[in-house]
């Protein structure tokens, strides 16, 4: 495997990270529109099999380009997904695999955004899989932690756990604090921004997908490995498009825990217009108002030393079990900062996004997953996966709760 990952930030270096731990790849281009952030990781791996090139992510000619020049067979997108249209076209027009995190981005629906929905998280990816399909490619979207590891464990439950599953309800939760800031979030507050104020999609099978109010339904989940109660919220989330293509079920929600002050914040952020992608001039200089709101704050990759605690990702499934009695288990990966930081050099929510798009290379070049069009992680066997994860030194969990 000749791989290029495009995007040298935080879940981009710890990509680079995982990699040179394995020996399945020959060769791996570290790309970035700041040459000197993918020289960082280059250096940083201090692996022969890594090179640092420049590319603009928006670029797709760029892109294609540089993987026919480098020979690559697989394009890992490790960048925000305001650049997955480019990234994904590029990879089709170059005859590659290709890997996302995240799917292309929603429109909220024009007249009822709080009912209906608009464009939906992947709709672009997914009219175009018949394209992939017919050229015998793969394009499997969503294999981060949340969508990825919490799709695959949707689709273990499915498999091995459950005979009929009601409810499959992603949640996330943490105890993570930040020394020395009043506000640092732990992702890309671009992206954090774009989930958390688009109306949340909610699917059930007699209705199709529809939407709410952003940070609705509050609930109290109890989370695994002494975080304890987390309230938590509906938002904007891939895995909600795609476990019911996949999953058979009668419901699927998404629900992060945020807190107060976070979503005070992001609300303001929108109140204030600063949560807008549309630039405006400044100065006689055109700026993008969230563009803005990411260059105050602090880079979330070195975040790492100052953050202390647990980020938990995982799926909680209900139903009746293969015995045929009621069943409810949530399955779950626990991340531990300093943990990560004494072994990976990494802060705990990039290693936890990271670690999953290294384990589904390694099954794709093995063979042990392998598919034509857009897919979600929900189209391949779970098992492999969660095995290899734990060969990775990241053991999960299932908590019963019946």
């Amino acid at each position: 495997m000749r791989i290029l990952i495009v995007g040298a930030g935080g879940v981009g270096n710890a990509i680079a990270v995982g990699l040179a731990r394995r020996d399945f790849f020959e060769h791996a281009v570290v790309a970035d529109v700041a040459l000197a952030r993918a020289e960082a990781t280059r250096d940083q791996v201090g692996d022969k099999r890594f090179v640092a090139a420049a590319v603009d992510a928006s670029d797709r000619a760029a892109i294609v380009e540089l993987a026919k020049s480098e020979r690559i067979d697989t394009i890992m997108n490790a960048c925000d997904p305001r650049f997955n249209m480019p990234i994904f076209d590029a990879a089709y027009e170059a005859g590659c695999t290709y890997l996302d995190m995240a799917m292309s981005l929603s429109q909220p629906h024009p007249d009822d955004p709080h009912t209906k929905t608009g464009v939906m998280l992947g709709d672009e990816q997914f009219a175009r899989s018949a394209d992939w399909e017919a050229k015998g490619l793969l394009a499997l979207c969503g294999i981060g932690v949340e969508p990825g590891i919490s799709d695959v464990f949707a689709r273990y439950a499915a498999d091995h756990l459950f005979s009929e599953i009601h409810d499959v309800g992603v949640r996330d939760g943490a105890n993570l604090v930040v020394d020395g800031y009043s506000f640092a979030p732990t992702f890309s507050i671009w992206t954090t921004i774009e989930e958390c104020l688009n109306p949340p999609v909610i699917w059930e099978h007699d209705r199709g997908w529809f939407t709410t109010a952003p940070f609705s339904e509050p609930e109290v989940f109890d989370f695994p490995a002494g975080i304890g109660p987390v309230e938590c919220v509906n938002v904007e989330h891939e895995e909600v498009l795609l476990i019911p293509r996949w999953v058979d079920c009668q419901r699927v929600t998404f629900k992060y825990g945020l807190g107060d002050e976070f979503i005070e914040v992001l609300r303001t952020l929108h109140l204030l217009g600063l949560d807008s992608t549309t630039p405006v001039t400044v100065r006689g200089v055109e700026v993008s108002p969230r563009d803005v709101v990411a260059a105050t704050l602090p880079d979330p990759a070195t975040l790492g030393d100052k953050m202390h605690g647990l980020t938990c990702a995982g799926t909680w499934v209900t139903g009746t079990g293969k015995d045929g009695a009621p069943r409810e288990v949530y399955l779950y990966h626990v991340s531990d900062n300093d943990e990560c930081m004494a072994k990976h050099g990494c802060q705990a929510v990039v290693w936890q996004t990271a670690m999953n798009p290294v384990v589904a290379l390694e099954l794709l070049e093995a063979g042990t997953w392998s598919g034509a069009g857009v897919l979600g992680p929900e189209a391949f066997d779970a098992v492999p996966f969660l095995d290899l994860l734990r060969e990775n030194g990241e053991p999960w969990g299932i908590d019963e709760r019946t």
